[in-house]
């Protein structure tokens, strides 16, 4: 299982202006609509999963078009909440 996000590796940029530009290695995942068991957790949103292969590697190589309609979650049931 993996979340889908995107990485920037050596971003040049003000991201506090007391620090002035700095160079940084960004990371960001890609969120949507809770399922049932997030919901109850969290209400606005969860993190994008991807459980098969096929997801992976539509993810990683397909153009947007395409990878964007992993964009949703997945199926109320397919996760457990453990204490």
């Amino acid at each position: 299982m993996f979340f889908a996000g995107i990485e920037v590796r050596g971003w040049t940029s003000i991201r506090k202006v007391k620090d002035g530009e700095t160079t940084d290695d960004l990371f960001g995942f890609l969120t949507c609509s809770p399922n049932a068991e997030v919901e109850e957790i969290h209400p606005k949103a969860m993190p994008v999963i991807l459980r098969t292969q096929q997801e992976w590697e539509t993810w990683m190589s397909a153009p947007w078009g395409i990878a964007m309609k992993l964009q949703r979650p997945i199926a109320s049931g397919s996760l457990r909440i453990r204490a």
